[in-house]
């Protein structure tokens, strides 16, 4: 059996994936796009905002409190392949704007603001 200190340090040395993610709501076809470090986990702490009502973008909010969860879906769009087990802010805000250029995620298509 391991000891705590043998798995603190597997867990350290683990490669999660990091990336570009949307939720969509299958009901009107809105997305919101974010990066994650650890996509694995993105979905579940995104879900939990939105079920405490504490979602940062509030379009999306407003949306969620007036359907159920089943109506969005959890998209990973794209990801980055990196050997370090850190991915640099700077990297994911990048590709998450260059999504968001390229998607256009306003007004009738999406939950983000332009400018």
């Amino acid at each position: 059996m391991k000891t705590n200190k043998q798995l603190k340090e597997a867990y350290k040395q683990m490669k999660f994936p990091a990336g570009v993610f949307q939720i969509r709501n299958l009901q009107n076809g809105k997305v919101f796009i974010s990066s994650s470090a650890n996509l694995d986990t993105a979905w579940n702490s995104q879900r939990f905002k939105l079920n405490a009502g504490l979602h940062p973008n509030q379009l999306l909010q407003n949306d969620w409190k007036q359907s159920v969860e089943e109506n969005f879906a959890y998209e990973i769009l794209e990801t980055i392949e990196n050997e370090e087990q850190t991915i640099s802010t700077n990297d994911l805000k990048a590709l998450e704007a260059l999504m968001i250029e390229i998607k256009q995620p306003f007004g009738h298509k999406g939950y983000h603001k332009m400018g």
